[in-house]
């Protein structure tokens, strides 16, 4: 598995696990963990725009 395909599924993982903390935060009304997921979800994004810039550039 190339360095870029690791980064995207990465990012997916990162993705998905905020969502996860977005909805649990939402759920208990819990604005720190919201917005810990939120936080997340975004790093998740950015991981995953790595990768494909990495597979774009051939890394």
């Amino acid at each position: 598995m190339s360095s870029s395909e690791k980064d995207k599924l990465k990012g997916i993982f990162h993705q998905a696990k905020g969502k996860v903390k977005e909805i649990a935060g939402k759920i208990t009304d819990n604005p720190k963990l919201r917005a810990k997921g939120k936080t997340e979800n975004v790093a998740g994004q950015a991981q995953e725009k790595v990768g494909q810039v990495k597979k774009v550039l051939g890394d």
